[in-house]
């Protein structure tokens, strides 16, 4: 399914973070969407055309490994990455037994994070932008 204006929705408690992803992928003309706990992502996810996600692992009401494994009961095919500033081996177990797409520390670069997102397009969707 060739995509042409990918919707990247970025979830973090965090309102700075989430405003920094959001200026590094809009450049890249991706149309961005923001939530704040993954409550709020299930609710977007279930109105909005998603073509990724990145969550955040901690975050109020449901953490990002709740979210990722919520998400993909009803929309098993979406790629998600997971953000963590505190990773360690039992999450990155969970999260790939939760088949997020990746995992990653919160200490990313710009060039990690965009390679990770452009990655998961182009394996999701053959995206080639």
């Amino acid at each position: 399914m060739p995509v042409e204006t990918p919707s990247l929705l970025i979830t973090d408690d965090d309102d700075g973070f989430r405003e920094t992803l959001r200026s590094v992928f809009e450049p890249w003309r991706f149309r961005t969407l923001m939530a704040a706990d993954g409550e709020e992502a299930l609710w977007i996810v279930r109105r909005e055309k998603v073509h990724l996600a990145l969550l955040d692992m901690h975050m109020p009401k449901l953490t990002g490994l709740d979210t990722l494994r919520r998400l993909k009961e009803f929309r098993a095919m979406l790629p998600c990455i997971l953000l963590s500033a505190q990773l360690d081996e039992t999450v990155i177990e969970q999260a790939r037994l939760a088949h997020a797409h990746s995992v990653l520390s919160k200490s990313l670069t710009v060039g990690q994070i965009t390679a990770a997102v452009l990655g998961a397009l182009r394996r999701t969707y053959a995206w080639r932008g």
